[in-house]
């Protein structure tokens, strides 16, 4: 009796431990599950850190370009040009450090398509292999899951079955046994021990066959399939690790493959940085500021103590004497007082047409170096002009090429742009002459009218201003600015020019720069010295103060009996 409680605790033990064993594999399969899935965030951490450091490079690129966007000239002459080799210097570590910040954008686009792209890609492929892994060792434990039940369900039956026959067993043992039992009852109680025997072999059989086949199943799923999704999952693992490598090399060979070219960019940083010459920016000062004045002479001593002890017999030839020696004085303080403007205060007014605001040094530099361009633009044009001939020269001959007149208009434009430049490089080596000549003479002043009276031709219109020019040491200010010029000085050597007529100011003029003379409107001037065509008529007021006035802004009428008399409206 005490066979089948211990059979049903061994079988008890059995089931429990075939449900450990089966949890056990099942946990196991959850932790590859999990680090599987933690391979795969740490891939996608690492992309997200690439991308970060790609962002990094794009915006470290594109703020070293707005850098040397901000320090970079702006070329829009060139006047503006560096010319400094400190400033050249500069220039070039700008150009350098932008072809740097172009080599951060080359390792910013290597790392986005070999590193981020690459990672992006894979992992994508990675979760889709990982998924269907992991689906498979799931089906397989569902159907051995499946296949246990079926078994455990046939053996429970099976057991069910055998206990009703024990039971048939026993009720027909006590039926036969008992003397009071009729013989039908005894039959009965056989047949349904016979059919409980019967249906309890059949169970048998089937627990028989479902064992079997669990035991075959479960023997392919711990040692054939499942070994199977482990290694796959496995190699996969190992794929991302190898891919990380991989990841981890090219993320280093991206900034590693341009080294040599930032190298080059240093290198040419410190050449730039060696190619400073402090004696030629010195030198480059010396020449751009070099006026070509003489340094101002000496002043000379004014005696006012002559006259107390001068005599009557002699009062005529001291004060004559005293008068001469006045006006010597006068003459030579006030040219003096003409040439210290030069080192110190500059007079103020817009750059004119001749470059007379400059001193005679820088202009005789600035109209050379316009001539040179003029002759350039000259030279541009005639070959332009040889070209269309030649062409016209095609077309005649060769009609179905074309028509020979429609060249004819830009041949007339490029004759009109050639005689225009002809005629500036005529008046700028005009010029140049005059500066040229000036400079050469300086040691020896002319005092001539005719030099002193010499008027810049070209000058721009009274609505341009009118300021000082090279003629500035024969042109002085007006006596309101409170010293004197050459201009001045020189013409104070010889007797007022003679007025040769009078004019009568329709407009106002202010009078600001340097040689010219204010007027009012309706003010009656005395003319000394007519328009040469520049736009300009000298005058002088009644108290005898001398300026040049704009010729639009007066009503001139000359004297008839006067050279070349004109009258300007």
């Amino acid at each position: 009796m005490n066979r089948p409680g211990k059979c049903n605790g061994i079988r008890g033990n059995l089931k429990a431990l075939m449900r450990f064993v089966i949890k056990s594999l099942k946990d196991q399969f959850d932790s590859l599950d999990k680090h599987t899935q933690w391979g795969i965030d740490f891939l996608e951490r690492y992309a997200k850190f690439v991308k970060e450091r790609i962002e990094i490079e794009q915006n470290y690129a594109k703020q070293l370009r707005n850098l040397v966007k901000k320090y970079c000239p702006k070329r829009s002459s060139k006047d503006e040009e560096p010319r400094f080799t400190s400033c050249i210097a500069f220039f070039n570590i700008l150009n350098e450090l932008n072809d740097y910040a172009g080599q951060r954008e080359v390792v910013a686009e290597e790392m986005a398509h070999r590193v981020y792209g690459e990672l992006m890609r894979y992992a994508h492929d990675l979760k889709t292999e990982r998924k269907m892994h992991l689906q498979e060792g799931r089906k397989a434990q569902q159907y051995l899951d499946m296949c246990w039940k079926q078994m455990d369900n046939s053996k429970k039956k099976f057991e069910r079955e055998c206990r009703e026959a024990e039971k048939a067993q026993q009720s027909y043992e006590r039926l036969d046994n008992d003397t009071n039992a009729t013989k039908a009852d005894v039959e009965k109680a056989k047949q349904q021990l016979n059919l409980r025997t019967h249906m309890a072999d059949e169970n048998k059989n089937e627990y028989a066959a479902q064992l079997q086949n669990f035991n075959g199943e479960q023997h392919k799923h711990f040692y054939v399939v499942i070994p199977q999704i482990y290694k796959q999952l496995q190699e996969m693992d190992e794929r991302r690790t190898i891919k990380l490598s991989e990841c981890y090399r090219g993320f280093a060979d991206s900034e590693r493959k341009v080294i040599p070219i930032i190298s080059k960019c240093l290198e040419g940083m410190i050449l730039a940085a060696k190619s400073v010459d402090e004696r030629r920016d010195s030198q480059m000062v010396v020449d751009s500021f070099k006026s070509g004045f003489e340094p101002p002479g000496d002043f000379p001593f004014e005696d006012y103590s002559q006259h107390i002890y001068r005599t009557i017999s002699d009062g005529t030839i001291s004060a004559s004497k005293q008068e001469s020696g006045k006006v010597d004085a006068k003459t030579t303080v006030g040219k003096a007082k003409g040439k210290l403007w030069l080192f110190g205060k500059k007079p103020k007014g817009p750059a004119l047409e001749d470059f007379s605001h400059l001193p005679p040094e820088q202009r005789r530099k600035k109209l050379q170096q316009r001539i040179d361009e003029l002759n350039r633009e000259l030279q541009k044009e005639s070959d332009q002009k040889e070209a269309l001939n030649k062409m016209k020269d095609v077309y005649e001959k060769n009609p179905q090429m074309g028509d020979p007149g429609s060249l004819q208009p830009k041949l007339a434009e490029t004759m009109n742009n050639i005689d225009r430049l002809r005629m500036e490089i005529h008046k700028n080596e005009a010029w140049l002459s005059e500066v040229e000549g000036k400079t050469g003479g300086r040691g020896d002043r002319r005092h001539s009218s005719d030099i002193n009276h010499l008027v810049t031709q070209g000058r721009e219109s009274p609505e341009g201003s009118y300021t000082d020019d090279a003629n500035q040491e024969v042109r002085g200010p007006p006596q309101q600015h409170g010293h004197h010029s050459e201009f001045d000085d020189e013409f104070e050597d010889d007797d007022p020019l003679p007025a040769i007529g009078h004019c009568k100011a329709i407009y106002p003029f202010d009078g600001h720069n340097e040689g010219t003379l204010a007027m009012k409107e309706g003010e009656v001037l005395y003319i000394i010295e007519e328009d040469k065509g520049d736009g300009w008529t000298r005058a002088r007021r009644q108290n005898g103060e001398e300026g040049y006035v704009p010729t639009s802004y007066i009503d001139v009428t000359l004297e008839k009996n006067s050279k070349g008399a004109v009258t300007y409206i």
